[in-house]
């Protein structure tokens, strides 16, 4: 079994579990345990795009009697919209009285950041960002456009735009991330971008139409 140390002996300080409903009861075993070593505790359900209502509700209902601080919307396939990212975020709410609600969004179809923020007007307090964009395959919503949208006078733009120019413009040269088509297809076709990522790896890597129809075949 993996040991933790307490908090006080810590660099870090939150835990967060990432889980799939099917899965919530280990999670919940997790955050238990950190949460008696001091730490802030986070969940994010994933694949929610994927999960039938009432299952994602039975978990939600078992998180809101566990001592965890917040729990995250998560776009895992970057499938989700607006005004679906809005009803979730109720939801959660809903379903979570007395809790952080958070939003992690991911960018196939470039709608992380607008995402994001239909979460922080529906008073998600939690949101994730990367600077640039840096994830896997797709990425994830731009610290950097965060930062602006805040327009929070703690909030120093230069030294992050200082460690793009200076870091993650040469990075991407070495490592794809971002928005891509065939990402963009798994996106609207909610499905994880894994295939996506197999396929940017071989001599057909921009033939656009045919992954789209090999897409199509799998989910017929």
């Amino acid at each position: 079994e993996q040991q933790f140390a307490p908090v006080d002996e810590s660099p870090i300080d939150m835990f967060r579990a990432a889980t799939y409903v099917k899965y919530i009861d280990s999670a919940i075993e997790l955050i238990n345990k950190c949460h008696d070593l001091g730490y802030e505790t986070t969940c994010n359900i994933m694949a929610i795009s994927k999960e039938i209502e009432p299952d994602l509700v039975e978990a939600l209902d078992q998180l809101a009697k566990t001592p965890v601080d917040v729990v995250y919307v998560v776009d895992s396939f970057g499938s989700l919209y607006c005004e679906q990212i809005e009803y979730l975020v109720k939801l959660y709410k809903e379903h979570l009285p007395g809790k952080e609600i958070g939003v992690h969004c991911h960018n196939q179809q470039q709608l992380a950041y607008a995402n994001t923020i239909e979460g922080i007007i529906h008073d998600a307090n939690y949101v994730d960002g990367s600077l640039f964009g840096i994830g896997r395959g797709p990425g994830n919503c731009c610290l950097e456009l965060l930062a602006g949208f805040l327009k929070n006078p703690k909030f120093n733009l230069t030294p992050i735009l200082k460690v793009i120019q200076d870091r993650m413009l040469p990075m991407r040269e070495e490592i794809e991330w971002g928005y891509i088509i065939p990402y963009m297809l798994t996106g609207i076709l909610n499905e994880h971008p894994r295939s996506a990522i197999a396929y940017r790896q071989t001599k057909d890597k921009d033939k656009y139409a045919e992954f789209y129809e090999q897409m199509r075949e799998t989910q017929e």
